[in-house]
């Protein structure tokens, strides 16, 4: 007997926070995960890093696989005693084929759970900013598929009751057959006048909503070219939207932000961008690896020695740590040295092994490390700077010109990554991307290595993107770099770089490229 489950997952309508805890701890755990067109393609990042990944998606005008082999491919996996997930866009149950899938698993003897999701005949007009029902406008709504002609002869909807006045007419998946929509209401002594909303790509940073009536909606579309995936909303609760829309109301709505961090580094970043309504796209641009140990783990085991300890990035935090840790040694051995923070995150990741920075410079560079230190350090002190490998050499050249015993060893490096640039220039010559971001001077110089792209060329395609910098030394790295920078964050952390990136000025000007 073959041990296996298969889950029936909802993804809910787009947004991959809208996911159940349920429903991520199903694809945390799942073996195989056979997924349709319309999930938030994030989810997938929680999923195992050995899972089979199958892409079942259907389209307006095209399907990869059809029910049947999809029925079959649950069973077949199962039967391999693995832990399936079927992901499905919204409710599995709502217009999803989740229950025929469930009676073919029930006949074949596999056992199966159901985890309900967000539908999108809520989530979507949420987002809009038009509520379903609303107290004294709609006390009731219909969920309708947009799939049936209905032009023809035996339509089960019953256009004559749906029509009257009785609350809100949610349809989903009709914008093919929108005209006919329309025509039946009318038909069926629905108001010419009723509103109308159209919502595309509902709660995703792409959203798009047209709103108007039954007489005019059909030219609007047709003036907008509004296509698929779309919700309908027919009813009075839609002229709540001026009142209500919140999420397109977002400084960065509509916007893909680049983030080219470190992978591992990455999260927090794109996290207050999809806070903020704007689409991350991780292009990291580094990769951060482990050193030849030997230069550092000298400098450990002599620890004792040091008058100060100074820290310029979490990475070098965390690597410093990684290794004390692996030679037996602990935060007691730091118990002579003095520690330098070089900013707020790199102070936190100190404060995360029990340590309080001495001094923490007001602006986060190696410049005002300097200038803060120059008047605490005496001559012959002896000083730490476990760093990158190409770090600037600013910091240690000076601190050994005022007479300062300088250990600068590489405790981590930094190499380009191996992203996919041949995507992201499409992108790009396609005006997909409209935010730039560079955190560090390596993410400027290996930005354009991957691009390799002539300066000219490179300058061009920039011409219709917003490019951020985090600081004045990754702002002259990237000039240098013939890459023109639009805005440059005050306080040199990721937290200054979204300030800068949402300043109002900042915002028409994206509006305006």
């Amino acid at each position: 007997m073959y041990k296996s489950m298969v889950y029936l997952v909802g993804a809910g309508p787009g947004d991959p926070g809208l996911i159940t805890v349920k429903g991520l701890e199903c694809i945390q755990k799942a073996d195989v995960i056979i997924y349709d067109r319309l999930i938030g393609q994030n989810l997938l990042t929680h999923a195992k890093s050995d899972v089979e990944l199958i892409f079942a998606g259907k389209g307006p005008n095209r399907q990869v696989l059809k029910q049947h082999e999809i029925n079959n491919l649950l069973v077949d996996k199962a039967k391999e005693g693995k832990i399936v997930v079927r992901l499905k866009g919204g409710d599995p149950f709502i217009f999803g084929r989740g229950g025929e899938e469930a009676e073919f698993l029930k006949e074949n003897d596999i056992p199966f759970e159901i985890v309900p999701g967000i539908t999108s005949a809520t989530a979507v007009p949420a987002y809009a900013g038009i509520p379903v029902t609303h107290r004294n406008i709609a006390s009731s709504f219909i969920v309708i598929t947009g799939n049936e002609d209905p032009a023809k002869g035996n339509s089960n909807i019953q256009w004559d009751k749906i029509s009257t006045d009785i609350g809100t007419l949610v349809f989903l998946m009709g914008m093919g057959n929108l005209p006919e929509i329309v025509d039946k209401l009318i038909e069926n002594e629905c108001p010419k006048d009723t509103p109308i909303a159209l919502i595309s790509w509902g709660t995703r940073p792409r959203q798009q909503t047209l709103v108007g009536t039954l007489e005019n909606i059909i030219v609007k579309r047709d003036k907008a070219m509004f296509k698929n995936p779309a919700v309908i909303i027919v009813g009075k609760v839609v002229k709540m939207r001026e009142k209500l829309k919140w999420f397109e109301s977002k400084p960065l709505f509509g916007k893909r932000v680049l983030v080219t961090r470190p992978e591992n580094q990455a999260g927090e970043f794109s996290k207050r961008i999809e806070e903020l309504g704007g689409e991350p796209y991780e292009f990291p641009t580094i990769k951060i690896s482990e050193a030849d140990n030997s230069g550092l783990d000298k400098a450990i085991m002599k620890v004792n020695q040091y008058n100060w300890i100074i820290f310029t990035s979490v990475n070098g935090v965390q690597y410093f740590f990684k290794r004390l840790f692996k030679l037996g040694k602990d935060v007691r051995v730091l118990q002579n040295a003095s520690l330098c923070a070089i900013g707020p995150k790199t102070k936190q990741a100190l404060e995360e092994k029990g340590l309080i920075a001495d001094y923490v410079p007001d602006e986060y560079r190696a410049e005002a490390i300097i200038t803060g230190l120059k008047h605490k350090i005496k001559s012959d002190d002896k000083i730490l700077l476990p760093r990158s490998d190409n770090a600037r050499k600013i910091l240690p050249d000076t601190l050994k010109e005022i007479g300062a015993q300088v250990d600068d060893v590489v405790a981590y490096k930094t190499k380009k990554s191996d992203a996919n640039a041949d995507l992201l220039h499409q992108m790009m010559l396609n005006n997909e991307i409209q935010i730039i971001t560079f955190t560090s001077s390596s993410t400027v110089q290996n930005f354009v290595e991957l691009l390799r792209l002539p300066q000219r060329e490179l300058a061009s395609l920039l011409n219709s993107v917003c490019v951020a910098s985090i600081g004045p030394i990754t702002t002259a790295t990237a000039r240098e770099m013939g890459i023109k920078v639009d805005v440059e964050a005050a306080e040199y952390t990721i937290e200054g770089l979204i300030d800068a990136i949402i300043r109002p000025s900042y915002i028409r000007h994206i509006r305006e490229v």
